[in-house]
């Protein structure tokens, strides 16, 4: 099962499906045709071949021309890699395979590894058996990903300083990395600021989580901005009322209590964490699940 970190990487390239055209062109310098849009396409690449096959994601360069649809100029298949896996290299040339049939244009293979171990294995080339024929995969390692410490190239390219949060987090500028990106979010649209923000506390260990702010709250610097503060705050107190929520709906059902909607409601969007812990308590001996509205 794909790992939280995994799900975050995956999640940056349908954020902002340029971000592989970047990576390719900028930190592997692999020349790209002229192209006007970056789009993600289904990761379903079965239709070509007779085994089951899902890249984790799939963006396709496309260029537009006047008497028709946009013309697909390339397509990336955008894997994410965390640890050796042989198999992989009997899948990825089919993937390759399906999307050029598909998509009836050149196809490459771009990797992401976060872990250093992962990119030396990745980037082994693949025979393929017919004479000439060998795919050498495209990773953008640790080495590859940049090290983004300044807010204003955060907030140029969240995403990328999203990907180089996760990356190098365990390395000395991980501290200086997560403020950067922190301080760049704040200057975003609300929503996507926080949904950026809690990608990377949900991607990150919470050893390495709990290692960075730590060491942020000793610095003499102020590292962490108070938006960023207060989100990350919020962030924990929604988890912790989510989990007191179930709590109380874990003992209303031990005791075979029913719950109405209304009730159900009012206890899962309730944020008040000393009315939660009222109410877990309560639950023990209210007579109807109703009755904990009024304690």
């Amino acid at each position: 099962m794909p790992s939280v970190q995994h799900e975050a990487i995956v999640r940056l390239f349908h954020e902002r499906p340029q971000l592989a055209a970047e990576l390719l062109a900028e930190n592997l310098d692999v020349p790209l045709p002229r192209y006007d849009h970056a789009a993600v396409e289904s990761g379903d690449l079965t239709a070509a071949t007779p085994a089951e096959l899902r890249a984790d994601s799939v963006v396709v360069l496309t260029r537009e021309r006047a008497d028709t649809h946009p013309k697909p100029v390339l397509a990336i298949v955008v894997e994410v890699q965390r640890s050796p896996d042989p198999d992989k290299r009997w899948s990825w040339p089919m993937y390759l395979v399906s999307l050029r049939a598909r998509m009836k244009c050149p196809s490459v293979l771009l990797v992401i590894c976060p872990d250093l171990k992962a990119a030396n294995w990745s980037r082994q080339p693949i025979p393929l058996g017919h004479p000439g024929l060998v795919l050498s995969p495209l990773v953008a390692g640790p080495t590859d990903v940049p090290v983004i410490v300044n807010p204003l190239d955060a907030a140029d390219d969240p995403e990328l300083a999203v990907l180089s949060v996760i990356t190098h987090a365990t390395t000395p500028e991980g501290p200086d990395i997560l403020n950067a990106l922190l301080t760049a979010v704040h200057k975003l649209d609300p929503e996507r600021g926080a949904r950026y923000a809690d990608m990377v506390r949900a991607a990150l260990p919470d050893k390495i989580w709990e290692h960075l702010e730590d060491f942020m709250q000793t610095e003499p610097r102020e590292f962490l901005s108070d938006w960023a503060r207060d989100n990350v705050a919020k962030g924990e107190a929604k988890g912790e009322a989510k989990g007191l929520a179930k709590s109380i709906f874990r003992v209303l059902s031990a005791r075979g209590l029913d719950v109405p909607d209304d009730v159900r409601t009012a206890i899962s969007e309730c944020s008040d964490l000393e009315r939660l812990d009222a109410w877990v308590q309560a639950a023990v001996t209210v007579e109807s699940a109703r009755d904990l509205l009024n304690v």
